[in-house]
């Protein structure tokens, strides 16, 4: 072979391997990337996973039926997909359809006392809210209602919730500690119930929740009680252990406690836990 064809080969093998180098270079870079890459769509996959829509059932306590479809709809907003259907009954009923195995995913009540005894079927509680007692009077106060004491006039038909619900436990309390004897027309299963019958004119006073009284407008005068003969209710909310839907629940309950349902409860009257 001639010296001239031997340096022809030569350079032409020179330029073939400085033109792979940059190739071979950007196929590892290629290859690096797509490593790279993976964990991202692994990750996409995961949160995608802890975001998976789900059709949730809410047992809440009935003193929260308006501000719960207001967080509801803000819910189901930041979640697309998520529907949370609620169900509002005294809290004393809800336990009881915790404990009889009813389908549902998370529970809220207006106490902690019925809380505490389903430990067994929740799991952790958090309280997300409190509120207290007022004096709903019928329209106008035409009894001149001022006062805890003046519910105790056999002129008036007062209404109570019965003592097994949270509202009515926390009547009572208050009303024996200022020694006050009330006699009520009737005992209702919930605080809306006992609301109800004076917004009717079916009783002349009632005990209820500071947040249920405000949606009343002139339907009801609202008697303030003073902080220190008053009682303060908790809201505990908690995952249900047989729920289905194991991780939208707590991810629901964990909201609750969130800045956006917070504003949402104390812009319904509701104070902070």
């Amino acid at each position: 072979m001639s010296p001239t064809l031997t340096r022809r080969r030569a350079a032409a093998a020179a330029l073939t391997a400085a033109l792979l180098v940059p190739a071979l270079a950007a196929c590892g870079a290629d290859k690096k990337s797509d490593a790279t890459a993976s964990p991202s769509a692994s990750s996409g996959a995961s949160a995608s996973a802890e975001t998976k829509a789900a059709n949730l059932t809410v047992l809440a306590a009935s003193s929260l039926t308006d501000v719960f479809k207001t967080a509801g709809t803000a819910y189901e907003k930041a979640h697309p997909g998520t529907k949370v259907t609620f169900s509002f009954a005294g809290s004393q009923e809800l336990a009881a359809q915790v404990k009889q195995g009813a389908p549902a995913d998370a529970l809220v009540t207006a106490d902690t006392k019925t809380m505490d005894g389903l430990k067994a079927e929740t799991n952790d509680a958090t309280v997300i809210a409190k509120n207290r007692l007022v004096i709903a009077a019928g329209k106008g106060n035409p009894f001149k209602i001022d006062e805890l004491k003046d519910l105790a006039d056999n002129k008036l038909k007062v209404v109570l919730a019965a003592p097994e619900v949270p509202v009515g436990r926390y009547s009572k309390q208050i009303l024996d500690a200022q020694k006050i004897e009330v006699k009520p027309v009737s005992q209702e299963a919930n605080v809306r119930a006992v609301l109800s019958k004076v917004e009717l004119g079916e009783a002349d006073a009632g005990l209820v929740y500071k947040t249920d009284s405000a949606k009343s407008g002139d339907k009801v005068v609202t008697v303030d009680i003073p902080d220190d003969q008053n009682a303060v209710a908790s809201y505990p909310a908690a995952a249900i252990k047989q729920s289905k839907n194991g991780e939208a629940a707590a991810a629901f309950v964990a909201w609750l406690s969130s800045p956006e349902a917070q504003k949402i409860l104390q812009d319904a009257g509701f104070q902070k836990p």
